[in-house]
């Protein structure tokens, strides 16, 4: 049922109504297979040009603007999951598609992990399950009075919120209890993902649950939340002991990337560390495996895409985040994880000014926990000049001439073997003399066989 799959009628009343010639269709892989069906019947129901943007930039769950914008689309329809992260420039419709949910069973299962009717649970889903959270709250509200559901929300919410109220990875919801969210269970309508990982993580104080309708199980989340932070507070240690970071762009449509990028460069620039910025598309362990001289990556991407599991790469990777829990002296850990990085730039919510810069020598001396090394941890001041903040100036010779040191010179400078030895003034020299001619298979001083 392509029609009510896709919501061909709210899709086409979109682009009526918003007067668009030129549309892009965005779709993920696993819906590409019906890509042109609907986008001839999208055509003939609205009049307009319809594109299929057949290969993403980045992550499936982001809109591409750069792509619909190689075919001057003036707004895109996103079918598929998708991680709700505001976008710059374009109107976005998202069609996230139905897929079936078994209400009687999830309502079963919600019974089966909540058997006390005064709990409080806050219920969320995968977009894609949406549509039905209206019928499952009828069925559980007259029983559980404490419930919370949540609401999608596309897009920046119009208005400051309200006290009490969450508005994080497109859900909203109140909070009503006088001890906040810490009072409440979580209960999740969706399969295992990056999507239930990021939840897990930004609320580690709630016990989590969940329901998987490909399967009709449910159960409680055994994934040690304490492990998994371990492992990025690791992380955090790491990029406090790296000296080049490799700034990673994992998107070009999410609202503030641009603002995020500056932020990171000038807190490098300020913590005495060099940054390149490489915009690598989807990154992989090959990839990145050609910049051997960045010592860790921080990848600025939606809240779904940014916990990137770096375990077979060759350098680790962090989130904006955990790098400034190592470069800015002045945040310290509370316990709160943070996926989105908009949560960090000036005006946002969790966002925490640089502290003034302090003398070398009157900086407090700190120990690595990984190498047992000495290292600073104060900050520098603002550069000055006007020359980049990788770039830096020597002294080559007696005449003062000027060389520029990039990082990945001094890292080949460092290493132990550097290609065939010269041995210079060792070789003794023998005049040049002809070599073989003809080709590989029959050289002329090999002779014919008959």
């Amino acid at each position: 049922d392509l029609d009510g799959f896709y919501e061909m009628d709210r899709a086409a009343a979109f682009v009526r109504d918003g007067g668009f010639r030129k549309v892009a269709l965005q779709f993920p892989d696993e819906l590409l297979a019906d890509a042109a069906e609907v986008a001839g019947r999208l055509e003939a129901a609205s009049g307009a040009g319809m594109y299929v943007l057949g290969d993403t930039t980045y992550g499936s769950c982001c809109v591409d603007e750069v792509a619909a914008e190689h075919v001057g689309a003036e707004a895109v329809l996103h079918y598929g999951p998708a991680c709700l992260s505001p976008c710059r420039k374009l109107p976005v419709l998202h069609i996230f598609g139905q897929q079936p949910l078994d209400v009687g069973r999830c309502t079963e299962v919600f019974r089966e992990l909540y058997p006390e009717q005064q709990s409080r649970v806050v219920v969320l889903s995968d977009v894609v399950y949406a549509h039905a959270m209206g019928e499952l709250e009828q069925q559980l509200c007259p029983e559980y009075p404490n419930i919370i559901f949540s609401r999608l929300v596309c897009g920046d919410p119009p208005g400051p919120a309200v006290p009490g109220e969450e508005r994080k990875f497109g859900r909203q919801f109140l909070v009503k209890a006088a001890g906040g969210l810490q009072d409440y269970a979580m209960f999740y309508v969706g399969a295992e993902g990056l999507a239930l990982t990021s939840f897990m993580l930004t609320w580690n104080c709630c016990p989590f649950s969940s329901f998987n309708p490909i399967t009709g199980c449910g159960r409680h989340e055994t994934l040690n939340v304490n492990r998994a932070l371990m492992r990025r507070l690791y992380l955090v240690e790491r990029a406090r002991d790296a000296s080049v970071v490799g700034i990673l762009v994992g998107t070009l449509g999410v609202v503030g990337y641009l603002t995020v990028l500056q932020h990171l460069r000038e807190l490098l620039c300020r913590a005495g560390k060099r940054s390149y910025t490489l915009a690598v598309g989807k990154p992989n362990p090959a990839k990145l495996a050609n910049f051997l001289e960045v010592d860790i990556f921080v990848l600025v991407a939606c809240a779904q895409n940014s916990l990137l599991d770096s375990s077979d790469f060759y350098r680790p990777v962090v989130t904006p985040y955990e790098l400034e829990l190592a470069c800015n002296p002045a945040r310290e850990w509370t316990g709160n994880y943070l996926t989105d990085f908009r949560d960090l730039l000036p005006g946002a919510c969790a966002h925490v000014e640089l502290p003034p810069a302090v003398p070398a020598a009157e900086a407090v001396p700190d120990v690595s926990l990984i190498s047992g090394k000495m290292r600073a941890t104060h900050l520098c001041g603002p550069p000055t000049s006007q020359l980049a903040p990788s770039t830096a100036l020597a002294c080559r010779d007696q005449t003062r001439a000027l060389a520029e040191i990039s990082p990945a010179a001094s890292f080949l400078e460092s290493r132990s073997w550097r290609g065939l030895e010269q041995q210079l003034g060792q070789t003794p020299v023998s005049k040049a003399v002809q070599g073989r001619r003809g080709i590989a298979i029959a050289y002329e001083d090999e002779g014919c066989e008959q």
